[in-house]
């Protein structure tokens, strides 16, 4: 079955939404190397909203091409980004569904706005989409 592609660009790296507020991951789930910082332009769709694209630091894993998004986070920058624009929005359901090209955000940032189809020109998909669940803590032994 043939994966269905929003972005025009090739997909280019992978992606982990950290549902835990309590966890922060510093060390890569996949190679256990440590994460840096870096700041991505995510394409995000919001139900009943449409597409909005965000500058985001996240946690990245050069190596594994991963990006880790801390839902708390990316949920606080929403609310604060949406209230002006549609505060009917704010709360609702949303999927991150790629990247764009930082160049290509900072302008639209500076007013000249560009139209979905050109956006869209410079947006990748995800490679793939990872969940993350963790297992531990305290207990006996």
């Amino acid at each position: 079955m043939a994966k269905i592609r929003i972005g025009k660009r090739p997909p280019q790296y992978s992606f982990i939404l950290n549902p835990y507020s309590d966890v922060r991951l510093s060390k890569c789930p996949m190679c256990e190397r440590p994460t840096h910082p870096r700041k991505f332009a995510l394409v995000i769709h919001i139900q009943n909203w449409g597409p909005l694209v965000l500058g985001k630091t996240c946690r990245y894993c050069t190596r594994c091409q991963l990006i880790i998004a801390h839902q708390d986070e990316l949920e606080a920058e929403l609310a604060t980004c949406l209230t002006p624009l549609a505060p009917e929005a704010v709360g609702s359901e949303y999927l991150v569904i790629g990247t764009m090209d930082k160049k290509v955000w900072q302008q639209g940032l500076h007013g000249s706005g560009t139209t979905l189809d050109d956006a869209l020109e410079q947006m990748a998909d995800f490679k793939r989409v990872f969940d993350l669940h963790i297992e531990g803590g305290w207990g006996p032994a």
